[in-house]
């Protein structure tokens, strides 16, 4: 009876640990609803992107805040840098308003989603 349970225990940690599709290469990708977070993080509306730059380890978005009042003469003006790991930082007029991470899942605006490198097909995880 003792054999049979230590048989039945290997054969459970070995169908555990032999995963070869835990071996394939993913990319992860952040999707980010950026007016919507900035929204979010100022208490203004109307967040629009005017600019963008790419860089090797992140790409940064120039932001303004639009408004339908003509007599807002300075819109606020948000500069979001996104980098490839799921670290972000905003800042608002120059100062700065976020600075961590992205993906920690405490971000309602931002989404992950994985894809295997080979095909592109999307992962979808239980």
């Amino acid at each position: 009876m003792t054999e049979l349970k230590q048989s039945n225990i290997i054969e459970l940690l070995q169908g555990e640990f032999n995963h070869p599709e835990w071996n394939e290469p993913i990319i992860c990708r952040v999707e980010v609803d950026l007016p919507a977070w900035l929204t979010k993080l100022t208490g203004g509306p109307n967040w629009e992107v005017y600019s963008e730059a790419e860089e090797e380890n992140c790409i940064s978005f120039a932001m303004r805040e639009g408004s339908k009042s003509a007599t807002k003469l300075a819109p606020k003006l948000a500069e979001v840098t996104l980098y490839h790991n799921g670290y972000a930082i905003v800042d608002v007029d120059g100062s700065s308003l976020f600075d961590g991470s992205l993906t920690s899942g405490a971000n309602d605006y931002a989404h992950l989603t994985y894809y295997h490198a080979d095909s592109g097909e999307k992962i979808t995880l239980n």
